[in-house]
């Protein structure tokens, strides 16, 4: 797998349904961290992901102590408007991790500020938004880690 999303607490269905449909079509494979905003029965999870959701590679954990216990010692990229980097300062690699948080709130503080994390953000370039939707977001960062690595 070229890339792995990660949504730490994912609240709109809809967002994690499109979300999981860029994952397939990327090859990507999507992780997904609860506490979530709905169940994954929900009906706009399914009409977002359409016909494609049993087709993509995901994997469930219960919350980010789970997570960060199987996965903390891989590569990873966190992704906040409070970042320092930008996207296309990311080098890329096969397998890294892309980490996004709620979409009302974003990442906790606490993962934003552990050493040695790297914090990326995507330019606005209107003061009047404070974020992109995050379904965009994730598109983003994965396209660009795509490209980068020529797949």
């Amino acid at each position: 797998m070229p890339l792995n999303i990660v949504l730490i607490e994912p609240e709109i269905p809809n967002n994690t349904g499109n979300i999981g449909r860029l994952a397939l079509a990327s090859g990507s494979k999507l992780h997904l961290v609860k506490p979530f905003g709905f169940e994954l029965t929900d009906k706009k999870l399914k009409r977002a992901g359409l016909d494609y959701w049993k087709h993509i590679s995901v994997s469930i954990y219960e919350n980010q102590e789970e997570f960060f216990k199987m996965h903390g010692h891989k590569e990873m990229v966190f992704f906040s408007s409070h970042g320092k980097k930008t996207h296309w300062e990311i080098e890329y690699s096969e397998n890294l991790f892309l980490i996004f948080g709620k979409e009302s709130v974003g990442l906790p503080k606490s993962l934003l500020s552990a050493k040695n994390t790297v914090v990326a953000k995507i330019p606005l370039k209107a003061s009047q938004i404070r974020s992109l939707n995050l379904a965009n977001a994730v598109a983003i960062a994965v396209y660009e880690g795509l490209r980068q690595l020529s797949i």
